[in-house]
């Protein structure tokens, strides 16, 4: 089959286009021939070598895609082939307390598809059958390929860890990237109103186009002050964060006494300084986050199928030019995200 893969970490330039052996599924799992996958910050964390510094080479990056079930392994229906598709990004156990509590991502040996185990930068992926989600009829391959990862990490963080409540103003960092996106319109579907943070007046004019009511220029100096401002001088009941280092300070400053923050990444670096007096006189909360329970994303494929929440797919790309899609990515150049179409 074709994939993109890397054969030793480093940058955009690691990425290698070419052929490798067509998985076989095994008991319990089922082989999906991809029509589009899509791109995360978490490959480019692979790619460098600081998200799982122990991976096998050659490896195939990519949590996301969206296809039509090809094969399946013993104990699989074979009613399964021909349907299509997205994946569940989630992989784990299935059998320890955290996973038939229904918090798998809280699983021992719960990893993600091309972070853990073989991508979706492919023609072919195997998984486990629990992690197929029938496609939303209403969206095409590139735009279903597009939301698993971050719609899955944005509503465990808005909705199981924030529990964003209808007229509270929720921040929403980074509103430009997957997940910014994502935590813009499910803020909105519980009824909150939004303050957008992002790096450009373009991708702040785009987050209000998606429903966010103000926007703030986090590039410019004291910008946690104009979200106090827009706050009357409170600061934001919430904050989805996903920016790290850089902006930390300015995320706590800009929340309101007792008000929460929710964290899933550091793109901007892990070495952060807390102004701890702000925590603790403040009664500020702190959740860290990563991905959701693979239950809630057959709530979010329903809220698309409905109209609900809307995929934001801002490059389509073809596989061979994954290098071009990280390099994008890493400048921040696109609103939403940019999707691999696979042939």
């Amino acid at each position: 089959m074709q994939a993109v893969y890397i054969e030793a970490f480093g940058d955009a330039e690691a990425l290698r286009h070419g052929e490798l052996p067509t998985p076989i599924p095994g008991p319990g799992e089922v082989r999906v021939r991809l029509l589009a996958a899509a791109v995360n910050h978490l490959d480019i964390w692979v790619r460098r070598g600081v998200a799982n510094p122990r991976l096998p080479f050659p490896h195939v990056l990519g949590a996301d895609g969206a296809g039509v079930v090809d094969a399946v392994g013993p104990g699989v229906p074979e009613e399964l082939i021909g349907r299509e598709v997205v994946l569940n990004p989630g992989v784990s156990c299935g059998h320890c307390e955290a996973c038939l509590s229904g918090a798998d991502n809280l699983c021992p040996a719960y990893g993600i598809l091309g972070e853990h185990v073989s991508g979706t930068y492919a023609q072919y992926v195997v998984v486990p059958r629990a992690n197929l989600v029938d496609k939303p009829p209403s969206l095409g391959f590139e735009e279903a390929a597009s939301f698993p990862l971050t719609f899955l990490t944005a509503w465990q963080m808005v909705v199981d860890k924030l529990r964003i409540q209808p007229g509270e103003t929720l921040l929403v960092m980074a509103a430009g990237s997957g997940v910014g996106v994502a935590a813009i319109q499910i803020a909105r579907l519980f009824g909150a109103r939004v303050i957008a943070a992002a790096g450009s007046d373009e991708k702040l004019t785009l987050a209000r186009e998606l429903g966010a009511e103000e926007g703030v220029n986090y590039r410019e100096e004291g910008w946690y002050k104009t979200v106090r401002r827009l706050t009357g001088g409170q600061g934001v009941d919430a904050v989805a964060d996903s920016t790290g280092k850089d902006y930390w300070e300015g995320v706590i400053k800009a929340t309101r006494n007792g008000g929460r923050i929710a964290l899933v990444g550091a793109t901007s670096g892990y070495q952060a300084s807390t102004p701890l007096g702000h925590v603790f006189y403040r009664q500020l909360t702190i959740y860290g986050s990563t991905m959701a329970s693979k239950s809630r994303l057959f709530a979010i494929a329903r809220f698309f199928a409905e109209g609900r929440l809307r995929p934001i797919v801002g490059e389509v790309l073809p596989l061979e030019e994954a290098a071009r899609a990280h390099r994008l990515l890493e400048m921040r150049k696109v609103f939403g995200k940019i999707v691999l179409r696979v042939s």
